[in-house]
């Protein structure tokens, strides 16, 4: 987490999200009741990011300070899902927005010449877009999109 804040020059105050495989993993991690798991399962997985109570599993690094909540999602990418696999766990997450950069990288070949002596590897499983994923806080019994990505908000609006 230190070296993503290094590299992305983030404060404290950034928060990350953890990259599960699945809704049963979302669940060590978050405190999710039956309206929010009804959305989740049918958006998961996709290109959304959930805010939701964490439970004790979690670092405190990783809550946000006040409200003791986390970002949790589950991709819908071959890659990143077997990588999840064989891990066995979640992987902290963040955009690869650079400092500077007016859009995030996604092209192995300049993520390696731009940060091979900051990280320990680069995994190419070709572009995945610039375009992030659709927030939604599902703390309360209302939805709330906090950031509109490449997930549709239709699901989320009753």
């Amino acid at each position: 987490m230190e070296r993503i804040r290094a590299i992305r020059r983030l404060d404290a105050r950034h928060h990350f999200a953890l990259v599960c495989r699945d809704l049963a993993e979302i669940a060590q991690y978050a405190r999710v009741d039956n309206s929010p798991f009804r959305l989740m399962k049918a958006t998961t997985p996709g290109s959304y990011t959930f805010i939701l109570q964490a439970t004790r599993e979690v670092p405190k690094r990783l809550l946000h300070p006040s409200r003791r909540t986390i970002g949790l999602r589950v991709p819908d990418h071959k890659v990143a899902q077997a990588l999840l696999a064989e891990l066995g766990e979640p992987l902290l997450s963040s955009t690869l927005l650079l400092p500077d950069d007016e859009a995030p990288l996604n092209d192995a070949d300049e993520i390696r010449e731009r940060l091979e002596r900051q990280v320990d590897a680069v995994l190419d499983s070709g572009s995945c877009g610039i375009v992030p994923t659709t927030v939604v806080d599902l703390t309360d019994d209302t939805p709330v999109i906090t950031r509109v990505g490449k997930g549709s908000t239709a699901p989320f609006m009753q």
